[in-house]
């Protein structure tokens, strides 16, 4: 059997095919931002911080990493309004990314941090900078420089993996495509589409955080 392509049913719908698109990138930038947020006092806290903090910050990054990630969003979605919270699919999909990325960026930035030599910190705090000063400027600056393309790689990923929120319902890509799959039959036809704009978001992200590490991490190291 021949099988005859019919790709009209997806271009007459395209329009909602980037609408779901557009909610990915929002999700994915979000996440990324808040997660970053969240990664850099946890790094530091299991770094540096007290026994209570280490632990604390080590319980989160385990939950999450020896978890799947689909259970993680069923249960910010399905159980948490069992607790009287209740959110819609869309900032319950942020919600559990930003979760997700935090605690993996968390050991990421961690790793960074404490490949910085000592000796460094020491003469930073021998110079009269303050413990603030010593961490931004003699820490964390060298290291988002070394753990810049693992974090990169780490949040593309996180864009790729955003397709899963579609499960409750988040107006996402995925999500578009499932809606014009099921009302035109278009599978194959549809679904070959997605995957090139998620291919293309990819690439996109590639070449954006390739320019950003350009732009502020194109400095020759210290002898």
């Amino acid at each position: 059997m021949e099988y005859q392509f019919n790709f009209a049913p997806v271009f007459e719908n395209f329009d909602q095919l980037l609408m779901g698109a557009l909610v990915t990138i929002e999700l994915t930038f979000g996440a990324i931002i808040l997660g970053t947020l969240i990664a850099i006092p946890c790094a530091a806290g299991k770094s540096a911080g007290p026994r209570p903090v280490r632990w604390l910050v080590s319980a989160y990054v385990e939950a999450i990493r020896n978890t799947p990630f689909l259970v993680q969003i069923f249960f910010i979605f399905f159980a948490l309004p069992r607790l009287g919270l209740r959110l819609d699919p869309n900032t319950a999909a942020l919600t559990a990314l930003t979760i997700n990325v935090g605690a993996y960026a968390t050991e990421i930035v961690r790793a960074g941090i404490e490949s910085i030599q000592r000796g460094q910190v020491e003469a930073g705090t021998a110079l009269g900078l303050s413990r603030i000063q010593v961490f931004r400027y003699i820490i964390l600056k060298p290291a988002m420089r070394t753990i810049y393309p693992a974090l990169t790689s780490q949040f593309i990923y996180l864009m790729l993996t955003s397709s899963v929120v579609s499960v409750i319902s988040a107006t996402d890509l995925a999500a578009a495509g499932n809606t014009i799959q099921s009302e035109t039959f278009a599978a194959f036809e549809v679904y070959l589409v997605i995957t090139l704009m998620y291919f293309l978001l990819s690439l996109g992200f590639s070449g954006l955080f390739s320019s950003i590490q350009r732009a502020l991490f194109n400095y020759p190291l210290a002898r």
